[in-house]
């Protein structure tokens, strides 16, 4: 899953009718883009294990070395080391000076590659590609119809790295400028309230939200168990967890009511029945709460996802949340790229009297769900 924080441009479209005779000049077009992706997707396996074993994060606290310098800085083979230099370098990941051999990152590279936390952080949800690629023999077998792959069949590579390739964005936007955006329920949470995270995962945003509204409980729902004790730990690890509560529970039948906000990340579009799911949450809210929905960007067509990020979450909905969706009860499968239209004819069929987008930024759009 390729999570880019900045404006993709568009790729081109077919350029030629079906049937047409082959053109040698878009043939070879064709052939050095499926080198470029070729390249990329292997370089990306170097990606995941420059971060896995802290060696972006040692060139960027070392400044220039050789990869000698490197290796003896991180304990690792120096030969193994040169050559992770040197792919590096070459594909734009680090700067190198032949004259010297030095090695290095650029304040660019730095924030998007060992900055673990910061806003513009990137290289944490690499692994998510490396457990996609790990799946793909139990999706093969999705498509023949041969048995269903729910979220938790995955490696659990796809969890950690889910969390953490959301983690900045949602540090940064969610209690900043998201929540802020929802008619009234930043004043309702800075002096108290109850908030229900559905689906949350290893917990991360119900962490966040607890932090930045102090008078506010939180309940984070998640049917994944193994995600559930990673949120109870980040609870723990946040100094919140006196007042964020979390439990194994399904989407459509979690507990409670009378809830101000139900927040729900990048999670709808992977349910079986998200009417269904929608409609548990509309009971479940206090008169004037509110359903927040964060979900990826789309366009309104296949050819406005015609972009690297459109690429990278329609991929994602292939091999992980359409297999999620469809391995549950229900009819309606979204995935990852529905336009806003079909969340709105969601929120109505479950009873919602509006849903609209309130804030977005390159990778997320945020829906406000008025019952």
């Amino acid at each position: 899953m390729s999570l880019l924080n900045h404006q993709d441009p568009p790729l081109p479209g077919v350029a030629t009718p079906p049937g047409a005779a082959l053109d040698a000049q878009e043939r070879e077009a064709f052939l050095a883009r499926f080198g470029a992706d070729q390249a990329a997707a292997m370089h990306l396996a170097t990606v995941v294990l420059g971060e896995q074993l802290g060696l972006y994060r040692a060139l960027a606290a070392a400044g220039p070395h050789t990869g000698e310098q490197l290796a003896e800085r991180t304990e690792l083979t120096p030969r193994l080391v040169l050559e992770w230099l040197r792919v590096q370098a070459v594909s734009g990941y680090c700067e190198h000076d032949p004259a010297t051999d030095l090695f290095w990152l650029n304040p660019a590279q730095q924030a998007c590659l060992a900055d673990d936390g910061g806003p513009w952080f990137v290289a944490g949800g690499t692994s998510t590609i490396s457990a996609t690629h790990r799946s793909i023999e139990q999706v093969a077998a999705a498509f023949r119809g041969e048995r269903t792959v729910t979220w938790g069949d995955h490696d659990p590579a796809l969890f950690s790295g889910v969390a953490r390739a959301f983690r900045p964005a949602f540090e940064t936007h969610l209690v900043a400028s998201w929540i802020p955006a929802l008619g009234g329920i930043d004043a309702r949470l800075r002096t108290g309230g109850r908030i229900a995270d559905v689906a949350c995962g290893f917990g991360s945003a119900a962490v966040l939200m607890a932090q930045g509204y102090p008078l506010a409980t939180v309940a984070g729902f998640d049917q994944h168990g193994p995600s559930i004790r990673a949120a109870r730990h980040a609870a723990a690890e946040g100094g919140v967890a006196d007042r964020v509560t979390f439990e194994v529970a399904d989407a459509a039948a979690f507990p409670g009511r009378d809830y101000d906000l139900v927040t729900m990340c990048n999670a709808l579009h992977e349910m079986g029945d998200p009417v269904g799911v929608c409609r548990r949450v509309r009971q479940s809210l206090a008169d004037e709460g509110r359903l927040m929905l964060i979900e990826p960007v789309a366009g309104d067509t296949l050819d406005d996802n015609r972009t690297p990020r459109g690429r990278s979450f329609l991929s994602a909905s292939t091999m992980i949340c359409l297999p999620s969706a469809l391995s549950q009860p229900g009819e309606r499968h979204l995935g990852a790229q529905a336009p806003d239209a079909d969340f709105r004819e969601v929120a109505l069929d479950a009873g919602f009297r509006g849903c609209e987008r309130v804030a977005s930024t390159p990778l997320h759009r945020v829906l406000e769900l008025t019952p």
